[in-house]
């Protein structure tokens, strides 16, 4: 085992908590940021032009999903080696705070501005899922990293609730929104980055103070970056021998990109295509994050019982499902109907992923493997959101683009097939066994 990193696998309760309530500080920022406030805000009043918009917002969240496939495996391995996880975990959430507070300033016209810090927060924000989820299999026992995994994904659709709910309640609804606020020129709506900001800020600090990770024994920086790099070269060498592991990740590669899409463009699409506006945007956004903080919870106990693998086999076919509806969805009614199943399973299947990885990962190399775990999310990341603009703009029709994700799904749900659970586990003891 290397110096960085050991796995204790106890289940300290302070421990588990302030892990799991990092989800809670970080999820509003996927939901009021990437997918239902600043990105229909970003469409239709900084471009002016929701086709125009989109396609712009595709081009955004790709740049984001290049930047994490070739950030992560490095500074994953650089972490494992020097123990900087909880550093990068810091660095990359006060960066995030940066970046969203900074959207606050952001007004019409300015596209590159608005853009660019967009772009700089995402990233920051996913850099910081690299180190966090890296946490897991310190904290969570074998028998039981589904339904922690669950629980953190639980207490992130809370969040999101929440977050969403003070939004519509005290900036969106009111005709005198509070704190001093106004209307004029979209402040209200703008003001929900510094929500997000201050909420990430604060609920964040617990994993800070109270989830331990063990020091590295002296190497100075200088070699830590070389032997992180020669760690990383070597597990490309060896990966061979995580067989299931290069499976599944080719999977999530595929799967994850429709989930990615699907964050970044629900609301874009219920306001282009259904003509929501912000505030209807906002109930929806708060109807699924209930339906997915109970479906994160509930199907994390379904994780330990029947195993990873299946538990995201079922979420893929209720998404497939779910998707299919949403294209195809003649009015509102439907397109309510396909949200609430998405929010079901998408918990879940996010919580399954997680612990799946979890469980085959070997010992002393958590940040490594999970910042290829970002890697395999991010790698093609682009592919989802890039083609989804393309098309909508080719057909001049959100339907015809949004269509994108339910390819993914059936594509990853066909690869993940030929993943084997049992032996993914094996093989992860016996690496651990060797280090």
């Amino acid at each position: 085992m290397n110096e960085a990193s050991g796995r204790s696998r106890s289940s300290d309760a302070r421990s588990v908590w302030s892990w799991a309530l990092y989800d809670f500080a970080n999820s509003p920022f996927t939901t009021l940021v990437v997918t239902f406030i600043y990105p229909v805000f970003f469409a239709r009043v900084i471009v002016g032009d929701e086709i125009a918009g989109t396609a712009l917002w595709s081009r955004a969240v790709t740049m984001t999903a290049v930047l994490v496939a070739l950030l992560s495996p490095i500074l994953g391995a650089f972490a494992d080696r020097g123990g900087y996880r909880k550093e990068f975990l810091v660095t990359a959430t006060l960066a995030c705070v940066g970046g969203t507070t900074a959207l606050y300033f952001v007004g019409a016209g300015q596209v590159l501005l608005a853009f660019l810090l967009f772009v700089f927060a995402n990233t920051a924000f996913e850099m910081g899922m690299v180190f966090y989820n890296a946490f897991l299999p310190d904290i969570a026992p074998p028998d039981r990293i589904g339904r922690i995994s669950g629980y953190g994904w639980a207490l992130g659709y809370g969040g999101g609730l929440l977050a969403l709910v003070v939004a519509l309640v005290a900036l969106v609804q009111p005709e005198v929104p509070w704190f001093g606020f106004v209307k004029d020129q979209g402040e209200n709506v703008r003001a929900t980055n510094l929500l997000v900001a201050a909420w990430f800020a604060v609920f964040s600090v617990p994993i800070f103070l109270f989830v331990k990770e063990e020091p590295a024994a002296g190497a100075g920086k200088t070699r830590i970056v070389s032997r992180a790099l020669s760690q990383l070269s070597g597990t490309f060498r060896e990966i061979g021998k995580y067989r299931q592991i290069v499976r599944f990740l080719i999977a999530r590669l595929i799967y994850n990109d429709g989930l990615v899409t699907i964050f970044a463009f629900g609301g874009i699409y219920a306001a282009g295509t259904f003509g929501f506006d912000l505030e209807e945007i906002l109930i929806f956004g708060i109807v699924l994050n209930v339906t997915s903080g109970l479906g994160a919870f509930g199907l994390g106990f379904l994780d330990d019982w029947l195993g990873g693998k299946r538990t995201l086999q079922i979420t893929l076919v209720g998404l497939i499902a779910a998707t299919l509806l949403a294209v195809l969805a003649p009015n509102r009614f439907w397109f309510w109907v396909s949200g609430v199943v998405v929010g079901i399973f998408v918990g879940p299947n996010q919580a399954a992923s997680r612990s799946l990885m979890g469980r085959f990962v070997p010992d002393a190399k958590e940040n490594e493997f999970f910042g290829f775990f970002a890697f395999s999310g991010k790698l093609t990341a682009f592919l989802g959101p890039l083609l989804l603009g393309i098309l909508t703009q080719m057909f001049d029709s959100q339907r015809v683009g949004i269509s994108v994700v339910l390819v993914l799904f059936v594509i990853g749900l066909v690869l993940l097939a030929r993943v084997d659970e049992k032996e993914g586990i094996e093989l992860a003891a016996r690496g651990s066994a060797g280090s």
